[in-house]
């Protein structure tokens, strides 16, 4: 019985990664989705990073598709970060933190800008000039709120 116990307890362990050694290692969360934030701007439409090329920045992970893009965004990351987080523009424009489709976005004046879907984007595009200041004094404000909060 004492056996068998043992070999429960030593199969948890390897079963549950982290169990016996929580608190030990540290995590960061991925950034839009795992796409290579340099694309937008060095191809015009965005690509998946993959393993290989990895940069964190402010806790972050972000994904590179190579080493050259990994070492542009290291070189100058506030270059290619999204704005607010990579929430959805249009909904920072409103008082709401939306998560941002990496797949539905618009480069303006550099700064890369992320939205919720087609829809939404197509309101935010009515008048970019405008809803990107009212996010800026948005942003102010609920950068720092859980979105459930909003």
């Amino acid at each position: 019985m004492k056996f068998l116990r043992s070999f429960v307890l030593m199969a948890a362990l390897f079963l549950v990664p982290g169990m016996a050694f929580a608190g030990t290692t540290s995590h960061s969360m991925v950034a839009v989705q795992g796409y290579d934030i340099v694309t937008y701007q060095t191809d015009g439409k965005p690509q998946q990073g993959n393993g290989n090329h990895l940069a964190t920045y402010n806790g972050v992970t972000y994904i590179f598709v190579n080493e050259a893009n990994k070492k542009m965004f290291e070189s100058n990351p506030d270059k290619y970060l999204p704005a607010y987080g990579g929430y959805c523009a249009y909904g920072v424009a409103v008082g709401k933190k939306f998560v941002g489709d990496p797949e539905i976005w618009e480069v303006v004046d550099g700064k890369l800008y992320l939205n919720l879907d087609n829809k939404i984007k197509g309101i935010w595009v009515k008048d970019i000039s405008g809803h990107i200041k009212t996010a800026d004094k948005n942003w102010k404000k609920i950068k720092h709120k859980n979105p459930e909060d909003l």
